[in-house]
């Protein structure tokens, strides 16, 4: 079946022990449509980039360089088996839950269109948080789900406007580097292999590149 969107999901406000910030929006719950517009900068900006999904931590999460996240259904379908227990599209805190779609296999700068409006560009991996852990419920769950390294990924909107269930989700253009989401994931994670890589090929914005080049020098400078 051509890859398309199963699932579209929202969350609402409720308290969350798990930060500082008091409330987290994690728990999403299935909509028949959701409107997505760019959110603007992470700091002052509308959070989500789709419509009444509440983000609560928003100096770690939402504006428009994590405007969408989107996983993989066949992704939750493995976390089932190796859990042994049920997972429900947004699960794990996505707004898009994928069908017939590596995720992961995108690379940061593709493109996609969803639906017959919605333009969505590859931006880099979720990191997981002490929210999706206190989430999940699992013991040492940020470690597994390190180890794993498909992370489902974050989207810039291009172009917004409605995103229903079974809309299709077409690749239009790839980009022009070998950089996918997993290696992005590593390099955040600080495999300093996949830091350079990421640092020599540029493709993701330039505080994020400082971000790696920082953790970089740090992590090789020698001990006293």
């Amino acid at each position: 079946m051509p890859a398309h969107v199963a699932s579209v999901n929202i969350g609402s406000r409720e308290p969350s022990t798990a930060k500082g910030v008091g409330f987290t929006g994690i728990r999403k719950r299935s909509v028949d449509s959701a409107k997505l517009r760019a959110p603007g900068p992470k700091h002052g900006g509308l959070g989500s980039g789709l419509v009444d999904d509440f983000i609560g931590d928003i100096r770690s999460h939402g504006g428009d360089y994590q405007a969408v996240y989107a996983f993989a259904r066949e992704e939750l379908d493995y976390w089932e088996r190796r859990l042994g227990t049920e997972l429900a599209n947004g699960s794990f805190g996505e707004n898009l839950t994928t069908s017939d779609l590596d995720v992961d296999a995108a690379l940061v700068g593709d493109r996609w269109a969803v639906g017959d409006e919605v333009l969505l560009e590859v931006t880099g991996p979720r990191i997981p948080c002490a929210t999706f852990a206190a989430r999940m419920g699992v013991r040492g769950w940020l470690r597994i789900f390190t180890e794993v390294g498909r992370s489902g990924a974050y989207l810039s909107i291009v172009s917004g406007g409605e995103v229903r269930p079974g809309d299709p989700v077409r690749v239009v253009s790839r980009a022009a580097h070998d950089v996918d989401v997993p290696t992005t994931f590593k390099a955040f994670m600080g495999d300093l292999d996949a830091a350079d890589h990421v640092i020599s090929v540029g493709c993701l914005p330039e505080w994020e590149l400082a971000h790696l080049r920082d953790m970089v020098t740090r992590r090789r400078r020698p001990r006293a």
